[in-house]
């Protein structure tokens, strides 16, 4: 029996150095709060390092007695402390919205699967007092306040504001040397390339139409026919007949045609050096004989072919090709402020709208 006695004392002695060792407090910062207002409650526990700490939970507005709710509660917090020991702590926040005097339970905390209970406390939940005397007597809603101003959030947009002034500046002097410089227009020219004889032809026909062939002034006459002839040679035959004398001429042409037609065109070139350096005077008859002749060479000599177009691109300087460089550059330059300006623009206005509302 006393071995009986001294184990169960044993036990109870140990339960009690157990129960002083876990402790479980609970304490409210706010003793009275206004109706609606909020009061925080922290619930700690002190045990031992490793020992399983389970707080009691809550939904949210769940009432942790009737008239005072719960609104949120944050996780547990655990400190280190002396001999083995630590703390944990838990904060639920509290609002009622009813007047009274409430007495909030202690909490009950697990320690390794066994309960303890912190101790209980108390809330006051509080009206705003009403002026019962005066129920007439009201004051009318404040007046809406203007911000304060910062220049720490205006100054971006007025830098901003400033360059985009400073670049509509630039790209209006640049607009303006654009305007004074003239732009270089060439012209795509599409002429139709005769045939030489065609040429030659039409030359032939100017003369006859200017009655040359009667005039007194047979060199002229003379000068055109030959010239005329002379050009053809140069381009059907391919020798620069233009700076060749007559008889060079004649011995180049040999072997080109019937033996009749050179001779023929020999004694054409012969009355025209003649005339044209020796004064010689021509009868009309011998004129017109000439002129038939010359004719004769073109149509016996000619190669029919297509008539061909040849396009005319007219070359520019140095000086129009700067020019039109310039204007490039000048444009290119005007296309990019403009699009940097617009974006400051729409990003300016949408800064002062957000300050503003």
């Amino acid at each position: 029996m006393k071995k009986v006695g001294f184990i169960i004392v044993g036990l109870l002695m140990t339960l009690a150095a157990v129960a002083q060792e876990i402790a479980v407090e609970q304490k409210i910062d706010s003793i009275a709060i206004l109706i609606g207002q909020q009061a925080h409650m922290t619930v700690g526990v002190t045990a031992k390092k490793g020992q399983r700490v389970v707080f009691p939970q809550f939904k949210r507005t769940q009432q942790i007695t009737p008239g005072v709710e719960v609104l949120e509660s944050t996780p547990a917090d655990t400190t280190s402390l002396d001999n083995g020991m630590m703390k944990v702590q838990k904060t639920y926040t509290l609002t009622s919205f009813d007047e009274k005097l409430y007495a909030i339970p202690g909490m009950k905390v697990k320690v390794d699967g066994k309960s303890y209970a912190a101790n209980p406390a108390a809330l006051k939940v509080i009206t705003v007092d009403v002026d019962t005397l005066h129920p007439n007597q009201f004051y009318p809603p404040k007046d809406v306040q203007n911000n304060p101003f910062l220049w720490s959030e205006w100054s971006g947009i007025f830098w901003l504001s400033i360059l985009m002034l400073l670049l509509c500046g630039v790209g209006y002097y640049l607009f303006i040397r654009l305007r004074e410089n003239k732009p270089i227009i060439t012209h795509v020219r599409f002429v139709k390339k005769l045939l030489p004889h065609q040429r030659a032809l039409n030359a032939i026909d100017k003369i006859k139409a200017a009655h040359l062939s009667t005039s007194e002034d047979q060199k002229t006459y003379y000068t055109q026919l030959t010239d005329t002839i002379r050009q053809y040679i140069n381009e059907r035959f391919g020798f620069n007949a233009m700076e060749m004398t007559s008889s060079e001429i004649i011995d180049r042409l040999q072997h080109t045609g019937d033996q009749k037609m050179i001779d023929e065109l020999k004694e054409l070139f012969q009355t025209a050096d003649l005339v044209k350096f020796a004064k010689y005077s021509t009868l009309i008859n011998e004129n017109d004989l000439n002129l038939v002749n010359a004719i004769n060479f073109i149509d016996q000599t000619k190669i029919e072919g297509e008539e061909t177009t040849e396009k005319i691109v007219p070359k520019l300087s140095e000086e129009d090709k700067r020019s039109r460089h310039a204007r490039v550059t000048i444009k290119s330059l005007i296309y990019v402020i403009l699009a940097i300006v617009i974006a400051l623009l729409v990003y300016v206005l949408i800064r002062v709208t957000q300050l503003t509302m």
